[in-house]
Formats: structure tokens, sequence, C-alpha cells
């Protein structure tokens, strides 16, 4: 961690500091939305993800590029990549579901999931997506079943695990043997699990899967996938193939991480290097590339205790309800305070959630003005994903609001939860 201000490269595409010295994102400052919208609050740059979905389609190609809705979705958010190009990649039938309600049509969203039930399959198929990306046998028995009696085959995808270990956490690496996700290729499986669509009349093969992982900085893994799986693919009769998603992003001061074109450059030389047919397809499932450093999640300070000479606890009103990465990956961020972007940062102290658990903490050693004060709104960048995604509310914490900003206009796009949403489910 730095004592300098938080490096403009970790914030949002229209971050600017006004004459007070106050930070604005979309043209808004954002202490005002915090005490407009209450806290904690996401605050995401509507104008840094359009920017991001058209580097996405001029990278791939407009009908090769899907955005993986898991990362953060709602409404809004997929109407925005949709209208940007994108098309949309979900993995269960409430991310399907919402897709659909937002007015995407199937043609445009690509199914994923490694336990597929009948009733999300179904769902798939009455609205026709345009890949069902097949991840286990007992998933083909399914779809067989599922489609009898329907007019044409259902176009599958076959995700497959090439046996790459991508330097990234262990718990969000996909692509190593003995993963729980797609066939195995050194295990024979993922060549008897073409040989079985081969003999159906009702599933028709378009291409091969290959994601190995996510927050992966080294476009290296990606090369050597492609170049792992290219013998197996050479001479299939399919029309893509694609590499899922998991360009990493940089969280903190020092990480870098290249840029989706770059990415999408790598893939397609690596593909020509392993010789695959020309004819085929590359395409993409970008998600943290797309919305993480849109995103800004600001927190309103309530206690600052010293707890020793050299330890001092900073607690938020909100924590691991909101932004469980810290405590299930160990992932670091970076704090600072809206009302003095360009501040010192020379106050060292551990930002903790308010949840009752020891492991509650958003930064540990982080940096922030030696003026900090409870009441202080405090902001943490590069929150865009993950965050509301996989918020929760435990200690029946209602999860935050969600607000869009563009050119000085604040959009609510997922209202805060009220305590009574907290009990609507109780009978």
């Amino acid at each position: 961690m730095s004592s300098r201000p938080v490096p403009e490269y970790l914030l949002p595409d229209t971050h600017a500091v006004d004459e007070t010295g106050k930070s604005q994102i979309g043209g808004v400052d954002l202490v005002n939305l915090a005490d407009q919208f209450g806290t904690p609050l996401f605050v995401y740059d509507e104008v840094h993800l359009e920017n991001r979905c058209k580097e996405a389609v001029e990278a791939w190609g407009k009908g090769n590029v899907a955005y993986a809705t898991k990362a953060f979705l709602c409404k809004e958010m997929a109407r925005l990549a949709i209208n940007s190009g994108m098309n949309l990649d979900v993995s269960t039938f409430g991310e399907l579901y919402l897709a659909l309600k937002a007015g995407a049509h199937g043609s445009s969203i690509v199914l994923h999931g490694n336990n597929k039930s009948s009733e999300e399959l179904g769902l798939a198929i009455e609205n026709s997506v345009s890949k069902i990306v097949v991840d286990s046998f007992n998933e083909l028995d399914r779809l067989e079943a599922l489609a009898r009696g329907r007019p044409g085959p259902i176009r599958v995808m076959v995700r497959v695990t090439p046996g790459v270990e991508a330097h990234t956490h262990e718990y969000v690496q996909t692509g190593q043997d003995n993963s729980k996700f797609g066939f195995g290729l050194s295990g024979g499986y993922a060549k008897t699990a073409l040989e079985k669509i081969s003999r159906s009349p009702r599933l028709d093969l378009v291409g091969i899967h290959v994601h190995i992982g996510s927050q992966i900085f080294s476009t290296n893994s990606f090369s050597l996938a492609l170049s792992t799986i290219a013998d197996f693919v050479r001479d299939l009769d399919i029309e893509e193939v694609c590499v899922g998603g998991g360009l990493g992003v940089g969280y903190v001061e020092g990480e870098f991480a290249p840029t989706i074109a770059q990415w999408a450059d790598t893939i397609h030389q690596a593909a020509v290097e392993a010789e695959i047919n020309p004819r085929v397809r590359l395409s993409a499932e970008p998600g943290r590339s797309i919305v993480a450093k849109a995103g800004v999640t600001l927190y309103r300070v309530g206690t600052i205790k010293d707890v020793s000479e050299t330890k001092t606890f900073l607690s938020v009103d909100g924590g691991m309800s909101d932004n469980p990465r810290p405590v299930l990956y160990g992932s670091g961020y970076e704090a600072f305070l809206p009302r003095s972007f360009r501040a010192a940062r020379d106050k060292v102290l551990d930002i903790v959630g308010k949840h009752c658990e020891s492991g509650d903490f958003i930064i540990k050693g982080a940096n922030l003005p030696g003026d900090v004060v409870v009441g202080d709104i405090l902001a943490t960048p590069v929150s865009g994903a993950y965050g509301y995604s996989m918020a929760s509310n435990y200690n029946k914490v209602p999860r935050p609001a969600v607000v869009f900003v563009k050119a000085g206009e604040v959009k609510e796009v997922v209202r805060r939860e009220t305590h009574d949403d907290l009990i609507r489910l109780d009978l």
C-alpha cells in the first residue's frame, strides 16, 4: 500500500477531481451521492461500461463476445450490454430469467453451468438460446430427453478441461485436471462426449469451449490452453472455439493487466500458430474486465478504534455482505476519501465491516488520510465485479442500492433493500 493518492488507472473512465478536491464520477459528486442514496452504495460509471463493451465487440467481432453476467447483473446492465452489441452469458435459471425480463432475445444468450437442472434447460430451449455449453454426461442425457418431439436439433458446445493450471487463486482455477467443470481432455472424457453427441440426431455440435479460470494476468495462459486443444479441435466440423473469460484487472497500485484488445490479439495469434482452421470463429465471455473498474463502493465510517500502539480498526456500514472477495480469496483493494481525493494517505489501519465475524475485513493495512473521522464517506474502487452479485443478507443486513451515473445524471437501477424485504419470504 502507498501513502500516495489512489492511481488514476484504478478509477472509472470519467473520474475527475473538482476545484475543491472532491471526487466525481460521471460529473456527479460522490459524497452527495452517498448523502442522497445512503450507504453502502454501488456507483457505476455508465460511460466506462459502454466503453468496455464497445472495446470487446471491436476486439472479438459482433456475435463473438458475450458479457459474463455473473460478474454483475441487473436489468439495466443486461440492456446496456445488449445495446452495445454483446451477447449474454448466463449460468442459472435466475440469470436467464432476468436476462429475458430485461428484453434479451434467446438468440443473444449462451447458457452455462456445471449442474443445469431440467427446468433450466427447459427454459433455455423454450426461449431458443443460441447455445448450451454442455458440462456433463448427465446433462447430455437430460438434453436428449427434453429434445424429443421438438423441431430441429439443440445447438451445443462442449466444455473441455485442457489440463492448464492458470496462475491465479485456486478457487477460481477451472482449466486444471480434476476441475468440477467440463470434460477432461487427458482422460478421454471430452472425446467420449463428442462421440455421444455425434450419435444423436437431436444435438448439433457447434463448438468447443475452454475456460481456464478468472483474474488471469498472463495472456500466455490462454495461448497455452488454445495450443493444448489444437490437435483435438483441428479436424472437427465446428464453427466456434470459445476461450471463455478470465481476463484479470488491477485492484491495487502496481497491478496491471492486458486490455481486452491485447487479450483478443493474443488469442487470435495463438490460433494462427496452432493452425486452427481460420474458418472457425474465436469467441470470448469477459465479465470482470467489463465491469470491475466501472464500479466504486461508498461506505460511511462508523467507528475508529485504536486497539494497540500499532493497530487501528476503522469500521464501515457494510463489509463481507456486500464484498465477500477479501474473505473468500484474500483479495486486495485500495481506499480513499472522496471529500479529499488528492490528500496524502499517511494513516495505516484495517478497514473492517459491521458483521459478527473477526474475518469481516475489506482491507488489511489500508492507507487513508490522517484526518479521517467518524461520519466520513469512504470509497473502494474496482469493486464493480463480484460485489453486488455475491452480496448476501448476513446478519440481516439489507443489500445496497445500485446507481449508474453519466453526464451529471444519476439513475437508480437497483433500489436498496428494506427491512420489510428481509422478512418477505417468512411464513
